[in-house]
């Protein structure tokens, strides 16, 4: 265990009151009308709701990890990335705070997904899951949050598709969050419907694939493992390695590790679903529905959300009379999560809480 995971390792054993759950709720209506008959999702919480409802802070994650954002167990990267943001003491300050961390509807970590089971068939949804957007894996946080008694967020925080949800969070219930936190992301998501279009023909190239229903042929892991690896490098893993694995040949064997635990686990069902999501995902037009103050960050060396497209959403929430301010990590780990660079921007994040909790 190196020593991020071992600061990792103790920012989570110290945190008290941390606890784990899954929410179910019956008849989830979809955006499009869609009624879902049951929709589990699961979470992780930290530290101590005050009596009023009104002291947490909604944790959101990325494409591909999961709702252990402050933990320990790093499958893949992101997994504990906030763990330098979120303990006692820290920016998110769980002594004071109450920190939800929420695993998305459609992902693959306990919450009701396309490897779930279809309750109309008795077998796994597979391409039969339903279309969700933004607003349906927000409205399920939303319930979530209803069922744990949160009445008002001090802030929604949370990186890349995280941030997706940050920024639907403060167009779909303006009044219930103080601020956000947006990092590494944009309004407007990500992709187009030529790369959906070259995923599937990918997933679908592997003999196991069986129209979708590759569960009961043992799977796709080899496939999701190059697709994977191609994935971790387009993120920026090579500078972020290279420190600890500076041989190339060593660095390619812990990558393709890396990507063989996570393919292991991950849903090739849920990259479809989420992309999808993702594609059609553009809060642009509704950021003047946003009462929260907006904290904005990007990474200088990210090639999925440049820093050059920092002074137009910045001019759109000036425009929709959003305050905000803009951050950037003067870092070299491109995408990938700047967990590990939080000493160049913890004090920003630090003091935009300290001005949200007064």
């Amino acid at each position: 265990m190196g020593a991020g995971a071992l600061s990792r390792y103790a920012v989570a054993m110290s945190i008290r009151d941390r606890s784990e759950g899954i929410f179910s709720a019956r008849d989830f209506r979809l955006a499009d009308g869609t009624v879902m008959p049951t929709v589990a999702i699961a979470y992780e919480t930290y530290g101590r709701l005050a009596p009023d409802g009104r002291n947490a802070v909604l944790l959101t994650h990325g494409y591909t990890s999961s709702h252990r954002m402050v933990d320990l167990d790093a499958v893949q990267g992101a997994e504990g990335s906030w763990s330098d943001f979120a303990g006692p003491g820290k920016a998110i300050d769980t002594e004071r705070l109450f920190v939800v961390a929420s695993n998305m509807l459609g992902s693959s970590y306990g919450s009701t997904g396309p490897a779930s089971v279809n309750p109309a068939t008795g077998r796994p949804y597979g391409p039969d899951f339903p279309e969700i957007g933004l607003v349906d894996i927000v409205a399920a946080q939303k319930a979530l949050l209803d069922h744990l008694g949160v009445r008002h967020l001090v802030a929604v925080a949370g990186h890349s598709y995280g941030g997706f949800q940050a920024f639907q969070w403060g167009v779909s219930y303006p009044e219930f969050m103080t601020g956000l936190v947006p990092v590494i992301s944009s309004p407007k998501g990500a992709g187009d419907q030529a790369g959906l279009d070259a995923l599937v023909a990918r997933l679908s190239s592997d003999p196991n694939w069986n129209g979708g229903h590759y569960y009961e042929r043992g799977g796709i892991v080899d496939t999701m493992t190059a697709l994977r690896v191609d994935t971790l490098k387009l993120y920026g893993i090579d500078a972020q390695l290279a420190a600890e694995f500076p041989d190339k040949d060593a660095r390619e064997s812990e990558i393709r590790r890396r990507a063989r635990a996570w393919a292991e686990i991950y849903d090739a069902h849920s990259l479809i679903v989420l992309m999808r999501a993702a594609i059609r995902h553009d809060a642009t037009p509704e950021l003047h529905r946003i009462k929260a103050r907006v904290l904005y960050v990007l990474s200088r060396t990210d090639r999925i959300f440049p820093p050059a497209i920092a002074p137009g959403v910045m001019a759109a929430l000036e425009r929709g009379g959003v305050r905000a301010e803009y951050a950037e990590i003067d870092t070299e780990r491109g995408h990938a999560y700047a967990g590990p660079d939080a000493p160049k921007w913890a004090p920003r994040l630090a003091a935009f809480m300290a001005a949200l909790t007064g």
